[in-house]
């Protein structure tokens, strides 16, 4: 039994369904979970990384872990609780989904503090481990949505700043090998798509999978931080614009970790748009 946390998320959803599509056992465990969310067979339950108790009965009869705190704020999120009720359990293996800014931003609350914290408890926890570090997410571009769909229109700062953004289908697929398959123990993959992309060309990407225009109207600094400021805390903001308008040389770079393990590329963000259209339609 393998139980995959933040199971109906952007990750975990693919994550499930390429398990099950396997012929594995799975607990799908998220806040709010329904048989609905899930692929038939899956076991779900409902329950939040925040108050660990709420997962013994997930841990009963499993083996391996997908460890993500999904909604969950990693300043609540208490990882060695988690990590020791699924050792007892007798749990043997967990794979961390984390953030490639542990390693690119050291100095950030984020991911210097938070989210190196949870990694800590990971390599601490006495089970074997894999930690995956994606890069930007390609459904990002869901914060987009409503725009598009209302007026066609794309409104985001640092139009012509690149990024490898990556496919959580990619993640989910790295995931799923590292939890089924020997050779993963004690490592650690920066995840990245094939190629840099700007706002602006990912905005044509999706006007592409539509077949229909979408204009894209470029923010000031000033003007993203104040929107962002709106739905997230101050710190994760600062953090997130420094990587969108100031990359660092290893945040732009491409990784060769998606392919080395799957042994395929990544797929494009031009792929995902199209996969993912009537989002935006």
């Amino acid at each position: 039994m393998i139980v995959i946390t933040g199971a109906t998320g952007n990750v975990g959803r693919p994550l499930v369904q390429a398990l099950t599509a396997a012929g594995e056992k799975v607990t799908a465990v998220s806040r709010r979970i329904g048989e609905e969310d899930v692929p038939e067979g899956v076991r779900i339950v409902a329950a939040d990384l925040t108050a660990p108790e709420g997962l013994r009965p997930a841990f009963d009869g499993a083996t391996a872990l997908f460890l993500h705190d999904g909604a969950a704020s990693a300043e609540a999120l208490q990882p060695r609780a988690v990590l020791d009720l699924a050792a007892a359990a007798g749990v043997s293996k967990v794979v961390l989904l984390s953030s490639q800014g542990v390693g690119t931003r050291p100095d950030s609350h984020s991911h210097g503090v938070l989210v190196r914290s949870i990694e800590d408890a990971v390599r601490q926890s006495g089970l074997d481990w894999t930690i995956l570090r994606p890069g930007g997410f390609n459904s990002n571009a869901y914060a987009w949505a409503e725009s598009i769909r209302t007026s066609r229109t794309v409104i985001a700062p640092f139009g012509d700043v690149g990024l490898p953004t990556v496919d959580p289908a990619d993640i989910a697929d790295v995931a799923a090998t590292a939890l089924l398959e020997d050779g993963h123990r004690g490592q650690t993959y920066v995840l990245t798509g094939p190629a840099l992309t700007t706002p602006r060309q990912r905005a044509n990407a999706i006007a592409d999978a539509l077949g229909e225009p979408v204009q894209f109207v470029e923010q000031s600094l000033e003007e993203a931080r104040a929107q962002m400021l709106r739905f997230m805390p101050a710190w994760a903001v600062e953090t997130t614009l420094a990587v969108s308008g100031a990359p660092t040389s290893a945040e732009q770079q491409i990784s060769p970790a998606v392919e080395q393990v799957l042994g395929r590329e990544p797929r494009t963000f031009a792929t995902w748009a199209r996969h993912h259209a009537a989002a935006f339609r």
